[in-house]
C-alpha cells in the first residue's frame, strides 16, 4: 500500500488523494472548490474568488442559478430518466421548446459536448449519401486547423494540437484540415466532390478564443451553400449568450445547417448537449441508427428549457456586449508590457502572453489566483477570460484591477 506523506491544510489533502487516485490527465490550478454563487467561487479553507473560466462556459448562469436549482431539484424527484425506450412527458415539450427557440425543425439530443460532434459528424455523412449523392465511403468532411471539438477518436483524428492526438492511433480517415480563417483555403478544399460538410468553431476557444475576420463566418456558409456542403457550427462553447448574441453565428447573421449545442444548455448541473436539423437532415436518421441512454432524459430536458429561458428572460446576451466591450478596451488600456495580444467577443475574451518563459502565464494565474480571481492558460502563452454572464459593472471592474495588479507582478 503506498504511503501518503502528511499534509499540512485541507487543500494539500485534497490534492493529495486525487494525485494518488485520480488518473493524470489533467492539470489544474492548485485550488479546491467546494461551494458557488453567481460569480463566486470558495475553496475548502473558505476563500472567495471570482470565476473567470465559467467551467469552460458551462456556468454561463452563474454557479446554483435558483430558477436552474429549483427546476433541477423538482425534476429530480418526480422522474429522472426512463432510457429511449418509453416516451416521457417532459421530451416533447423540450423538443418544441429548443427548435422553436433556435428555428430549426428538429433536435436530437445527446448529453456531453463530443457526442453532440459526432452526431453532427454522422449526420453530415448520412446526408451525404442518401440526399446528397457522394458516392459509398467516400464522404469527406473539411474542419480547421487548431480546432478543439473534443477528445473522441474520431474528433482527435482531425485535431492538429499533437497532444491531443499523440500515440491514440489510428485515426479515422474522412477529414480535410485547412487552416481557420481562410476563405481561399476553403473555396478549394469546396472543390472536392464527395465533402459533405465543414465543421467550424466560429470563434476558437481551445486555442486561445481566436476571432476570425468579420465576414469570415459569413462567406463560409454562402461558399458552402453553393457547393452543396452543410454547414455545421460548433456553439457548444460559444453559443449560448456567451459572445454577445445567442448563438456566435448571429453575429453575421449565419443559420447553420447543423448548430451543436452544449455546456451551458443544462446551467452548470449535468452534461447535456443537442443537435439542431431541419428535417432534410435530421430524418436521415432512422429508428436504432443512433443514440444515447441518457440523451432525451426528463431531468436533462426540463433544466434546459428553464436554462434557456433565464438567457431570455436576464438579458445574459445584451449584458455580455456591453460588459464585454467595456472589458477589452481596459485590458488595451493597461499597455501592460507582457501582454501582446487581446481579443474576444461578449464575455468571452482572452490574453496573449509576450513573454520568453512559456511558464509566465500559469504564473500570472497562479498570482490571480492569489488575489481572488480564477483563469486557466491554454496552450501555454494564452489566458482565457469568461466570467458567467450575469456579472456586473462593479464586479467587472474589480475583476479588472485584480488582473492588473496581478500583470504588474510580473
Amino acid at each position: 500500500m503506498p504511503i501518503v506523506k502528511s499534509a499540512t491544510s485541507l487543500t494539500e489533502q485534497y490534492l493529495q488523494k486525487e494525485e494518488q487516485y485520480g488518473a493524470h490527465n489533467y492539470h489544474p490550478l492548485p485550488v479546491v472548490l467546494s461551494r458557488g454563487e453567481g460569480v463566486h467561487v470558495w475553496d475548502v479553507e473558505g476563500k472567495k474568488y471570482y470565476d473567470f473560466l465559467s467551467g469552460y462556459s458551462a456556468i454561463n448562469h452563474g454557479h446554483c442559478h435558483p430558477r436552474i436549482i429549483e427546476t433541477f431539484l423538482e425534476q429530480a424527484q418526480r422522474l429522472t430518466l426512463t432510457s429511449r425506450a418509453f416516451h416521457n412527458d417532459v421530451l416533447g415539450e423540450y423538443a418544441e421548446f429548443i427548435t422553436k427557440f433556435f428555428g430549426y425543425d428538429k433536435v436530437l439530443p445527446m448529453n456531453t459536448g463530443v457526442e453532440a460532434v459526432e452526431t453532427g459528424l454522422k449526420l453530415a455523412r448520412r446526408w451525404g449519401y442518401e440526399v446528397k449523392g457522394v458516392p459509398a465511403g467516400k464522404a469527406k468532411i473539411i474542419t480547421c486547423e487548431h480546432n478543439f471539438h473534443g477528445r473522441t477518436i474520431s474528433v482527435i483524428s482531425f485535431s492538429t494540437d499533437e497532444s491531443s492526438k499523440r500515440n491514440f492511433g489510428p485515426y479515422t480517415p474522412g477529414f480535410i484540415t485547412i487552416p481557420y480563417n481562410d476563405i481561399a483555403a476553403l473555396q478549394a478544399a469546396l472543390q472536392d466532390k464527395d465533402v459533405v460538410g465543414f465543421l467550424v468553431e466560429p470563434i476558437q476557444g481551445e486555442a486561445g478564443v481566436v476571432v476570425p475576420d468579420d465576414g469570415y463566418i459569413s462567406k463560409a456558409a454562402a461558399m458552402c451553400k453553393e457547393a452543396n456542403v452543410l454547414f455545421i457550427a460548433d456553439e457548444i462553447q460559444t453559443g449560448l449568450a456567451r459572445t454577445g448574441k445567442m448563438l456566435a453565428c448571429d453575429h453575421e447573421n449565419v443559420r447553420p445547417d447543423i448548430v451543436l449545442l452544449g455546456k451551458a444548455l443544462s446551467g452548470g448541473t449535468m452534461p447535456v448537449s443537442a443537435v439542431l436539423a431541419d428535417d432534410e437532415i435530421m430524418l436521415t436518421i432512422k429508428p436504432g441508427d443512433h443514440g444515447s441512454t441518457y440523451g432525451g432524459n426528463p431531468l436533462a430536458c426540463r433544466v434546459s428549457i428553464t436554462a434557456l429561458q433565464v438567457l431570455v428572460d436576464e438579458k445574459m446576451a445584451e449584458n455580455a456586449a456591453v460588459l464585454g466591450e467595456h472589458f477589452r478596451k481596459e485590458l488595451v488600456a493597461m499597455n501592460n508590457e507582457h501582454v501582446s495580444i487581446v481579443r474576444g467577443k461578449g464575455l468571452f475574451n482572452a490574453i496573449v502572453i509576450g513573454h520568453p518563459d512559456k511558464d509566465t502565464a500559469w504564473n500570472i494565474c497562479l498570482k490571480m489566483m492569489e488575489n481572488g480571481l480564477l483563469a486557466k492558460p491554454t496552450h501555454d502563452d494564452r489566458i482565457r477570460f469568461a466570467p458567467p454572464l450575469l456579472i456586473t459593472r462593479p464586479q467587472i471592474d474589480e475583476c479588472i484591477a485584480i488582473i492588473k495588479k496581478s500583470l504588474e507582478s510580473f
